[in-house]
């Protein structure tokens, strides 16, 4: 599985209106991959979580699929519309 593919499965597991997620790769460089998630302002607060708890989780489990495959820094960028 891809790293967007694995995050956007990642986010639409935890919001209400999984139909307006978008999950783009926005740079692929090298050493570094940056993920933009955009997800309707009522789910931000799901996304981020108490204390941002659920995003660092995301992104930790991105991460760890990126060191089993490409070996690559991972950022993910979360934003509301």
């Amino acid at each position: 599985m891809d790293l967007v593919a694995l995050t956007d499965y990642l986010i639409k597991s935890i919001v209400e209106e999984a139909e307006a997620v978008s999950v783009k790769l926005f740079d692929d460089t090298e050493d570094t991959v940056v993920i933009q998630v955009l997800v309707s302002e009522n789910d931000m607060g799901s996304v981020i979580g108490k204390g941002g708890t659920t995003a660092q989780s995301i992104r930790t489990i991105v991460q760890a699929s990126s060191y089993l495959k490409e070996n690559k820094l991972v950022k993910i960028n979360f934003d509301s519309f």
